[in-house]
């Protein structure tokens, strides 16, 4: 299958509707993903990427169907992870000598990867490929989000192949692979997910760049990501969520995220939230049992949020695996510039809340309440002391408000 972007760029990936996680479980899709590969073709003909490694032998059959493969000039790649270099293998068997041209640490990747010493071409940022009408500008994107990644720009078209930034996770009909083909609240929660779980963790470099490339000036009338939907109605618009998302961002909301074992942390949770919502109505309060969300879903409510509170009961003296492990997550997307605090129900011993506030602690986490415990299934009174946990926690996260403006 391939469709046209514009009348001299095709694209030539694949649909993969049955890949339901990222990089082992950190992100869900849910309904799989693109590998986004493009075929120009001028007076010189270029491929911009290729497709997941298992599906390398259909991609390079596919791609016959489009070209004669011996009429390939060039290769780029803008980055040497496997979903988008993956089918190199397959290709290079039948065109071993094309130049494939990338970012030095690209090659270093890419030689680590599949121990081939192929005719690669090392490219800086301004470096330009002329290949007739058109012509390719390179500028190195590093950390977006692996070390050796590149946006490339091209002229005439003025379409800017972006990597993995910008991009989402669809595996829709190709019908629907354009941006105004889409829901826009669906098109901008599936890609504020990809920002969340992929580049959060560099969110200075992340401004930085977007600064770097609204000051280039280029006359951007498409993106081509290497997932998802092509950018066409309204470029700009991703690439300014991109400069808001990195940028401290935060919506005035509180996550309330928690593993129970009985329904007694779960009670709390419930109760907690009434607390909250009686002293700021305003405040949307989000409930997220970890036993019903995925940690990608979970972490970019937390993302979204001004303050956290993390709910475990004790497990075998400490907290249970899942919120240990959200923690972590947490910590990895460096999220700690919220205010935090825990609560959970115990049986025997009781250490999860302590141990989770002493993590935050270590971990530099704003660390806004000590928390609060509940022996046993919570009662009317302990029902009353978890409403007025979440009342003095909200009133804090307000006077904290009042205080930075």
């Amino acid at each position: 299958m391939s469709y046209k972007i514009t009348e001299g760029v095709t694209w030539v990936g694949k649909i993969h509707p049955d890949f339901g996680q990222v990089f082992g479980k950190k992100l869900s899709t849910k309904i799989g993903t693109t590998y986004n590969s493009f075929l120009i073709k001028d007076e010189k003909n270029v491929l911009i990427d290729t497709v997941w490694s298992p599906l390398g032998k259909e991609f390079v059959s596919d791609l016959k169907k489009e070209i004669d493969l011996k009429e390939i000039d060039y290769i780029v790649i803008t980055h040497g992870e496997l979903d988008h270099s993956g089918a190199l293998e397959d290709l290079m068997e039948e065109i071993p000598h094309t130049p494939i041209f990338c970012t030095g640490a690209s090659i270093c990747s890419l030689k680590g990867q599949f121990h081939k010493d192929w005719n690669f071409i090392q490219v800086k940022t301004g470096d330009e490929l002329i290949i007739g009408e058109r012509k390719l500008i390179f500028y190195e994107s590093k950390m977006l989000h692996w070390p050796d990644s590149m946006f490339v720009y091209m002229t005439k078209d003025n379409i800017l192949f972006s990597t993995d930034v910008f991009g989402q996770n669809y595996s829709a009909h190709e019908s629907l692979l354009f941006d105004d083909c889409l829901d826009g609240e669906e098109l901008y929660q599936r890609a504020l997910k990809v920002y969340v779980n992929l580049f959060a963790s560099y969110n200075k470099i992340v401004n930085k760049k977007i600064e770097e490339l609204k000051n280039l000036n280029l006359d951007i009338k498409i993106i081509c990501p290497s997932h998802g939907v092509t950018w066409r109605s309204n470029p700009w618009y991703i690439i300014d969520k991109y400069a808001q998302w990195s940028n401290d961002y935060e919506e005035n909301q509180i996550t309330i995220a928690y593993e129970t074992l009985r329904g007694s942390t779960e009670k709390m949770a419930q109760y907690i939230e009434e607390g909250i919502k009686q002293v700021w109505s305003e405040i949307k309060v989000k409930l997220c049992n970890l036993a019903h969300m995925d940690n990608s879903d979970i972490i970019v409510e937390i993302f979204k949020s001004k303050a956290v509170l993390l709910g475990s009961p004790t497990m075998n003296n400490g907290i249970f695996p899942s919120i240990a492990g959200l923690i972590e997550l947490i910590k990895g997307t460096k999220l700690k510039d919220k205010h935090y605090s825990a609560f959970g129900s115990y049986g025997w011993s009781g250490e999860s809340v302590g141990q989770i506030i002493e993590d935050f602690k270590r971990y530099n986490f704003r660390v806004i309440d000590e928390g609060i415990k509940q022996l046993w299934a919570p009662d009317e009174d302990a029902k009353n002391r978890c409403i007025e946990f979440g009342k003095s926690f909200a009133n804090k996260i307000k006077d904290s408000d009042k205080k930075e403006i």
